[in-house]
């Protein structure tokens, strides 16, 4: 595999056509599937699955792509290191949606001084889906929660803590867990996410009498139900971070018992640890200065590799 050859590649992955990494690598439709043919034949393997349109990688041709990025990734960094240069390139990283808008573009200030050279590409999206990129080198590492499974090949270490918080409309402070799920109906949070499944669990649990009134699938909207007098929310305390004050009446869910734990995923084998490490410290100071629960590095989730 020469470096060309490895950059179609991952083109190809990246846009899901051979026309499309086309114009990416600025080459002509027909030398892409030249470049391919040629380093199938290299490898003694179809990486292609071609009954379908436009033709899809099977599964050589992903463990290739995981290798194609890990190679030029290491040669980014050889080239810098040879230079003398600090360490560049872009970071792929990836966050679940309520750690997207405060602590991970912090984090990523906070890398600024020590990576100047560094550039960031942030995707949203959820745990699983974040933990499957990360496995297949679409992403450097992500922020997930820590009750989804860890991936063979990658390692899981917790950044913080946060207590789940029970939130109602301002007039109604003083109110109990229970006279609020009494007086007021439930804006529930619906998105196929741990989150959303732990907080329906511990409702269930607690034999909390629910009256459902709306539903919305990101945090904010939740929130601004809650604000706009419509019922009450389950929210972790981060999304109340930039919540106006006074607007609401908050206190921990259960007791202050419930919480939920956030970690750094990343690949055991990854030519990027050090940035990852600075990430990671990254992570825990901002947290701390959110007034989140940082967690010590001690322990961490291994699937076997």
């Amino acid at each position: 595999m020469d470096t060309r050859q490895m950059q179609t590649l991952v083109a190809i992955d990246d846009t899901g056509s051979f026309a499309a990494a086309a114009r990416i690598v600025n080459l002509t439709a027909s030398a892409i599937s030249q470049q391919i043919q040629a380093l199938e034949a290299e490898l003694g393997a179809s990486l292609f699955d071609r009954t379908k349109r436009p033709p899809q990688l099977n599964a050589k041709g992903d463990e290739v792509v995981r290798a194609a990025r890990q190679m030029l990734q290491i040669m980014v960094e050889t080239r810098a290191a040879i230079s003398g240069g600090r360490t560049g390139g872009v970071l792929g990283f990836g966050a679940i949606r309520t750690f997207s808008t405060r602590l991970v573009p912090e984090a990523f200030s906070r890398m600024r001084d020590a990576h100047p050279n560094l550039s960031f590409n942030l995707q949203v999206g959820m745990s699983e889906t974040l933990m499957s990129h990360v496995a297949s080198g679409r992403l450097d590492a992500a922020v997930v929660a820590d009750n989804v499974g860890v991936s063979p090949g990658l390692v899981w270490t917790p950044i913080l803590s946060e207590p789940l918080m029970l939130v109602a409309p301002a007039a109604l402070a003083g109110a109990t867990e229970r006279q609020l799920f009494r007086r007021l109906p439930f804006i529930r949070y619906e998105t196929q996410v741990p989150l959303a499944r732990q907080i329906e669990t511990e409702l269930s649990d607690m034999g909390v009498p629910v009256r459902e009134i709306a539903v919305a699938n990101t945090m904010p909207s939740v929130v601004g139900c809650v604000i706009a007098g419509l019922g009450v929310a389950v929210v972790p305390k981060i999304a109340l971070l930039d919540a106006p004050a006074g607007g609401l009446y908050v206190q921990p869910f259960g007791g202050a018992r419930i919480t939920r734990r956030v970690g750094l995923v990343r690949r055991q084998i990854s030519s990027r640890s050090d940035v990852l490490d600075h990430m990671r410290d990254a992570l825990r100071a901002q947290a701390e200065n959110l007034g989140l629960d940082a967690l010590p590095a001690e322990e961490a989730a291994t699937a076997p590799a």
